[in-house]
């Protein structure tokens, strides 16, 4: 038997949808998002038009959403635009990180914290870790008293923490190099915060190889078997201890949907989404071209066919949540 906080397993339960399985959207980005629509604009973008673009995503696609990722700085007004039926889960950590200090160190924004984000009715918490298995001791302790420390606020609020885990390797700034090492990261990441002192209730993971580089899926030069990365997708999956999603890290639906059916064939009983740009990327054009009407044209017609595509893999490939801990009969909530 697993024991899970009352506040806790309601709020899984509202970000998840009627099969128990995390279909997220992610729209939290802030400074790349803000560029995107200022290189759609073709001039800088203002902090009302990405508070804007946000909010028409949450209006348009939610209704078909079981959750949305938004931040507290510019999606306010969109997370109390969404669907009566979808969840909302905030992000608690400060976009990018500073790039003049080593090791990538997060940092939370500082007027916020969890009680704050629960109180604007939010379901859950996340943050954004960049992680490195062989970065220094000293950096990745400092990482792991940062997780512990939002781990215990969410606890103490009783809310969902959903913690999104980004391996790096400094030197290996080649993307065909960084492929072959990426897998041993992803998955020793996962192994690492999964233990119950953290306190995390669900992982936000990037899959564990580079997809373009699979062989008979990706265009690019071929970096592992298509065995290989399925072992590596079951590993994932052996090191899990709480329920798990994939991020879509910006590629294609495409690509996306496929990586999903190649992880479900692998033996991966991944519990979901949080996919964002692979969902709505192509309407910042279409918000810089054609405004407000424009975005809205596009959201409601392949923005929608987009996320629709997604539901009917996720209805064929995910796990609900609680499968991790052998269905809702072996959870106690408390």
């Amino acid at each position: 038997m697993v024991k899970i906080q009352k506040g806790k397993f309601a709020a899984l339960e509202k970000l998840s949808d009627m099969n128990g399985v995390i279909a997220a959207l992610a729209i939290d980005q802030r400074g790349s998002l803000k560029k995107m629509i200022g290189a759609a604009k073709k001039t800088d973008a203002t902090a009302e038009e990405l508070v804007n673009f946000k909010k028409l995503v949450s209006q348009e696609l939610t209704p078909y959403a079981s959750s949305i990722l938004l931040d507290p700085e510019f999606g306010l007004p969109a997370g109390r635009s969404r669907d009566e039926n979808c969840g909302l889960i905030t992000s608690y950590e400060k976009t990018g990180y500073d790039v003049n200090a080593p090791g990538r160190l997060p940092d939370l924004l500082p007027n916020w914290s969890v009680k704050r984000i629960k109180e604007e009715d939010s379901n859950a918490v996340k943050i954004l870790v960049y992680y490195d298995k062989d970065d220094s001791e000293q950096i990745n302790d400092v990482k792991k008293a940062f997780v512990e420390r939002v781990g215990s606020e969410c606890k103490a609020e009783d809310i969902p923490f959903f913690l999104e885990i980004v391996t790096y390797d400094e030197k290996k700034a080649d993307k065909a190099e960084y492929a072959r090492v990426k897998p041993e990261k992803v998955i020793e990441a996962v192994k690492v915060f999964s233990e119950k002192r953290y306190g995390v209730d669900v992982l936000k993971l990037e899959v564990p190889v580079d997809m373009s580089r699979v062989e008979g899926i990706g265009d690019n030069k071929p970096v592992y078997s298509a065995e290989q990365a399925k072992e590596y997708f079951r590993r994932v999956e052996e090191a899990a201890q709480v329920p798990y999603i994939w991020l879509s890290a910006g590629v294609s639906a495409e690509l996306f949907q496929k990586t999903l059916i190649f992880a479900h064939e692998a033996g991966s009983k991944f519990n979901g989404v949080l996919c964002g740009r692979a969902t709505w990327r192509e309407g910042v054009a279409a918000y810089g071209e054609g405004g407000e009407q424009g975005a809205i044209e596009w959201l409601r017609s392949q923005g929608k066919k987009n996320i629709d595509e997604l539901n009917a893999v996720l209805a064929k490939t995910a796990t609900p949540w609680y499968e991790v801990y052998g269905g809702k009969g072996q959870i106690t909530v408390d």
